[in-house]
């Protein structure tokens, strides 16, 4: 299920501080390999936004609970830019990555802005990919196996519940398999690991849609990504947790 391009470049933030940057990927045995795509894009930015929740650095994961970011057909991407605040304060990143969006030359390509080796990535985060729906909650499920061998502090889901929407899957076991992967999610709240959903689930039509409130309605953070009228620059907004908006607009 691809995504348009990016439409909009993204300014990644500079981390002059930045010590040790890594990035890598692993793939389950159960999954198949395939090439990323890169991004393209030039330049723009993410604002934070006021909120009633404490403030929060732009592109910065929470270190516990659940976060969904949503709003862009390219919003799968866009979990790349989160990842230079992260790596730089020595966290070790999973990525089920559903919309195969994970990007090894654009990692790499942030390693040799930082003047880090490549091979440093290679240490602190890994990738799995998961080409169906069945596969994602799989994925899911296995993360505790998972961080007894790879302690990750910040785990990224792509594509949850887009893989789910595929009409090749009966809607009765898409909705099974989708039940199953926000029971693996509850399971891991008490787990210090940070969860982030990056998803376009809100561009397709369909009576599944509604999966797309069922996952909010769990989620501690839900983040909406916007183009500016104004600039046409990304901006960010802080919609809330467990469904309830708390403040939209820009500073």
């Amino acid at each position: 299920m691809a995504s348009d391009p990016i439409s909009v470049a993204i300014t990644v933030p500079a981390e002059p501080d930045s010590a040790t940057l890594v990035g890598a990927r692993f793939t389950e045995n159960v999954l198949h390999e395939r090439h990323a795509v890169p991004l393209r894009g030039g330049a723009a930015i993410a604002l934070p936004l006021a909120s009633s929740a404490p403030p929060r650095k732009p592109w910065a994961l929470p270190p516990a609970g659940l976060a969904v970011f949503y709003g862009r057909p390219e919003t799968p991407r866009l979990f790349h830019y989160f990842l230079p605040r992260l790596l730089a304060e020595g966290k070790q990143v999973l990525c089920l990555d559903g919309a195969n969006r994970f990007d090894p030359l654009l990692i790499a390509r942030l390693a040799r802005q930082r003047g880090i080796a490549a091979a440093e990535f290679n240490r602190r985060i890994r990738v799995a990919r998961a080409f169906t729906c069945f596969q994602l909650t799989e994925l899911l499920v296995r993360v505790p196996r998972f961080i007894e061998k790879f302690a990750a502090d910040a785990l990224i889901v792509t594509a949850l519940p887009d893989l789910y929407f595929d009409e090749d899957v009966r809607d009765r076991d898409a909705a099974v398999s989708f039940r199953h992967a926000l029971d693996a999610l509850r399971a891991l709240a008490p787990l210090p690991l940070g969860v982030a959903v990056f998803s376009d689930a809100t561009s397709f039509q369909g009576p599944r849609r509604a999966m797309f409130p069922q996952l909010t309605a769990q989620a501690t953070e839900l983040w909406r990504f916007a183009l500016d009228g104004k600039n046409g620059k990304l901006r960010l907004i802080g919609e809330g947790g467990r469904g309830r908006l708390q403040m939209t607009g820009c500073r």
